[in-house]
């Protein structure tokens, strides 16, 4: 059964593109990074930091490992001013209290279920556990009357799943009114049963005070990235599917024949990009039936069918969907998402974790990135900060999310390097 939210909360078509166009790179930058040394704090400067460590970051800005906490996720301050740490690996959610260098660090609450969302309304924080999300009083650094606010989540032990659940972790975020909102993500690449499932899985879930979760937006793939803009719009980060087919009637690979339908690496690499979108009530991102379709840029692009899945279109109409707002290049892994009224000289915006690419040759490095605030939507990616990845492809650190703090510092998560950084402009 899913429950109602508590009451306690308080206020917090386009035509399918015809030809295939190269899609553009990684975000511009808001101005040329430069390299900067890592700088590890005593205690700190264990693997991978026992050697320099560089990122390109703007001119002037400084980069400091703050933590180290294993297998850090995603991130939220407490209205007392603790940056609270989810780590699914271990069930449980880390408090960290600024001191006057490194920050002290205790178990704020253990024993959940892979906890990973994190969403404060007044003194009630969210937690989204893989079943379900709880909801605590929070108070001078202390958890007290939990209670499981919505529950019945899909996860790897739903019986009917047996084990299979590529997208079991949940984020929440509360939006006006005290509405929650609750990523689903799909079991699977291209798992079209999600769609008609009880509960549906790849959506987006709204639960009002005193209602029941239902639907807001559907064929969200895997919409990690979850956050409620200044204007009280919610936002979500798709990660979008794998090894997608070319769904045009030409020849890409040069042998002279149609490539519809096969799958080609030249194409994967770029294809679908990740989406960023405004959600409104019933709102569909496609999946599995249409994917968002790059051009010269990712603003406001256009779906096309997925040849696989949906040949002649009879599954879904893509052509009547909304274009996508933003997004970021093919297999970026967008995770955590936040919303800042400002980011160093950058202005208000929000700022957004690449965990970087599995599948694509070459690899798609992790970074953070920020997108400008601008007039109720978001301007294309810039990015933030880069680095984490070798000239061969290998990675020492990946990014998880960005959030800044009361002292105006970008705080970031890395579930690699076991680091929460503290990155400061000038």
């Amino acid at each position: 059964m899913i429950t109602t939210v508590g009451r306690a909360v308080t206020a917090a078509g386009l035509a399918v593109t015809a030809a295939f166009s190269p899609a553009p790179s990684a975000g511009t930058t808001p101005a040329a990074l430069v390299p900067t040394i890592v700088r590890a704090l005593p205690g700190t400067a264990t693997a991978p930091f026992d050697r320099v460590r560089r990122l390109d970051a703007p001119p002037g800005w400084t980069v400091t490992v703050w933590a180290r906490v294993p297998s850090a996720r995603l991130l939220a301050w407490t209205p007392d001013r603790r940056l609270l740490v989810s780590r699914p690996e271990f069930g449980d959610v880390v408090a960290l209290t600024p001191g006057r260098t490194s920050p002290t660090q205790r178990t704020l609450v253990s024993g959940l279920n892979k906890p990973h969302g994190l969403a404060f309304a007044g003194s009630t924080l969210y937690v989204a556990e893989s079943d379900q999300v709880d909801a605590f009083t929070y108070r001078a650094g202390a958890l007290s009357g939990r209670r499981v606010v919505v529950d019945d989540l899909p996860d790897d032990r739903s019986p009917e799943l047996r084990g299979q659940y590529s997208h079991e972790l949940k984020s929440v975020a509360v939006g006006p009114g005290g509405a929650l909102y609750v990523s689903v993500g799909s079991t699977g690449n291209i798992t079209a049963a999600d769609r008609d499932a009880r509960p549906e899985r790849a959506t987006i879930l709204r639960a009002t005070p005193g209602g029941r979760p239902t639907v807001f937006a559907r064929g969200v793939r895997n919409g990690t990235g979850l956050a409620v803009a200044p204007d009280g719009a919610v936002w979500t980060a798709v990660n979008s599917r794998d090894q997608v087919a070319y769904p045009h009637d030409r020849d890409l690979d040069g042998d002279g024949r149609s490539d519809r339908g096969a799958v080609l690496q030249q194409y994967v690499n770029d294809h679908p990009f990740e989406p960023l979108a405004r959600l409104t009530q019933g709102r569909d991102l496609g999946w599995p039936y249409c994917n968002p379709d790059p051009g010269p840029g990712y603003t406001r692009r256009p779906f096309v069918r997925d040849v696989q899945t949906n040949p002649d279109g009879a599954k879904l109409d893509c052509a009547m969907l909304p274009p996508v707002e933003q997004g970021v290049g093919a297999h970026s892994a967008p995770l955590g998402l936040s919303f800042a009224s400002g980011v160093g000289n950058l202005g208000p915006g929000a700022l957004l974790g690449l965990h970087g690419s599995w599948n694509r040759q070459p690899p798609r490095a992790p970074e953070v990135s920020f997108f400008a605030w601008r007039g109720g939507t978001l301007g294309p990616q810039q990015t933030l900060l880069t680095g984490f990845q070798q000239p061969d492809g290998s990675r020492w650190g990946r990014p998880v999310m960005a959030v800044t703090g009361p002292d105006d510092a970008v705080y970031v998560s890395d579930d690699k390097a076991d680091a929460i950084y503290r990155v400061t402009a000038r």
